[in-house]
């Protein structure tokens, strides 16, 4: 019995050393895998950019239009003290039934 399950201990062991042989890449592998991954995350740099470069662009326009409209605002708020005003001088001149 004791030569039987050494020889299947052996066996065993046999076994398990081939398949955590096999199971090493070699450099040429990873260097393919490596190549492959970082053309992936250079693309994705690629889109990142153009991305962050139309956020820019989009958020300058929004300032812009932002800055037009607050102008727009205070000319309206001066066109409306002078509209009140002729109004005013139109209420006095007119005769009063």
């Amino acid at each position: 019995m004791p030569f039987k399950s050494r020889s299947i201990a052996t066996a065993g062991l046999v076994v398990m050393g081939g398949l955590s042989l096999s199971a090493c890449a070699t450099e040429a592998y990873v260097d393919k895998h490596i190549a492959a991954v970082n053309d992936r995350i250079g693309a994705l740099e690629g889109r990142v950019n153009t991305v962050d470069q139309t956020a820019q662009q989009a958020n300058a326009t929004a300032q812009s239009a932002a800055a037009a409209a607050q102008q727009a605002n205070q000319r309206l708020d001066q066109l409306t003290a002078r509209v009140d005003g002729i109004e005013q001088q139109l209420a006095a001149k007119r005769p009063r039934n």
